[in-house]
């Protein structure tokens, strides 16, 4: 309560200073907290109270108004998963790191700017999957094989295709008038890249008109990983 009306305070010279009411947007839970703040000579937005009183009526139940629930989190096997994962597939994004790809859930490959790096994202927020991504690349194509160290994990790989002509339109906005982004090289990228998948046994998906959503659930059913939703 003391520190509110110190608050109160402070925020009361603010506007007389200034000459103006200051306006204070307020994630404050405690009843008793919230009541001594809007004493307060100011425009007072309320995120909470904006929100909880109708969920309260929809629902027919009423909050715990309980301080510090999200925190809790920091400390459960769930958040500690899920913070896991990201930091992983953030390590393993665009075939930046070889280390430790046993600890992968999938290993997704295509061409650049195929919806790698948003679809492992995704799947590591959403449901906690260690993703590692590796970009096809024209050496590879050259070579006629894998990057170096996939083979061994050919099982967890999962291919994106896309669409050329959309493939240059979205290289052309990242490197406008280059070869990269040429519909001619773009359509020869997915060409190697679709012949290699083939040749390898790696299942894809063309992700041209699927939202990343759709992308995820297909190669989780393909992959038959365990979606960890918490």
């Amino acid at each position: 309560a003391a520190k509110a009306a110190d608050c109160v305070a402070k925020i009361n010279a603010a506007g007389t200073k200034d000459g103006n009411r200051a306006i204070v947007i307020s994630t404050l839970v405690n009843p008793e907290t919230v009541t001594i703040l809007r004493q307060a000579n100011a425009l007072i937005l309320d995120f909470f109270g904006a929100f909880i009183s109708p969920l309260e009526a929809e629902f027919g139940m009423k909050s715990s108004h309980t301080i510090g629930r999200s925190h809790r989190l920091v400390n459960s096997a769930e958040y500690l998963a899920r913070m896991e994962a990201i930091n992983f597939t953030l390590a393993h994004d665009d075939g930046v790191s070889n280390a430790e790809l046993d600890k992968a859930d999938v290993i997704i490959i295509g061409v650049s700017r195929s919806g790698k790096t948003p679809t492992s994202l995704y799947l590591a927020i959403q449901f906690s999957i260690k993703v590692a991504n590796y970009p096809l690349i024209p050496e590879d194509f050259e070579r006629n094989k894998l990057p170096d160290g996939l083979t061994k994990h050919r099982h967890k790989l999962f291919g994106l295709t896309i669409d050329p002509e959309r493939l240059s339109a979205i290289r052309q906005e990242r490197r406008p008038g280059s070869t990269y982004a040429s519909l001619e090289n773009c359509r020869w990228e997915i060409e190697q890249a679709q012949k290699m998948m083939r040749r390898e046994g790696i299942e894809w998906l063309e992700s041209t008109t699927k939202s990343i959503e759709e992308i995820g659930a297909t190669l989780l059913q393909t992959l038959k990983i365990d979606r960890r939703t918490y």
